[in-house]
């Protein structure tokens, strides 16, 4: 069961419709906008909202336990990163910006509490 406690937010300008990714990770780009993160972004949160445009406001989650959506299977306890497309993933990789630790064993498009950024910005070693 997905749930959230105590989220700590912020809000930002959308870089574009993210209206179908409540949920996902997110990043800041140049243009001070939030943007869904990849597998090699510095992951800023957990977007919280569905802006439907570009420069809607996004309510991003740094901190806190947020609900996040899945890639794939994630065991309770793992350090959290994003793939490819802002879903979050176990880190594996050297390098990886873990943004959380999951609170709860997930398997592809659930959604779970994520403990958010515990390590502020750490990449796991």
């Amino acid at each position: 069961m997905a749930y959230e406690n105590n989220t700590e937010t912020f809000s930002i300008p959308a870089a574009a419709d993210l209206s179908t990714h409540q949920y996902k990770l997110v990043t800041v780009n140049s243009s001070g906008q939030v943007a869904l993160a990849n597998a090699t972004a510095l992951v800023c949160g957990v977007l919280q909202n569905k802006p439907t445009a570009a420069g809607q406001a996004a309510t991003v989650a740094y901190g806190g336990v947020s609900k996040c959506l899945a890639a794939g299977v994630i065991t309770a306890g793992a350090r959290v990163t994003a793939d490819a497309n802002g879903l979050a993933i176990a880190a594996a990789t050297a390098g990886d910006a873990v943004i959380g630790i999951a609170l709860a064993t997930a398997a592809a498009n659930d959604i779970i509490p994520v403990l958010v950024n515990p390590y502020p910005f750490a990449a796991l070693a």
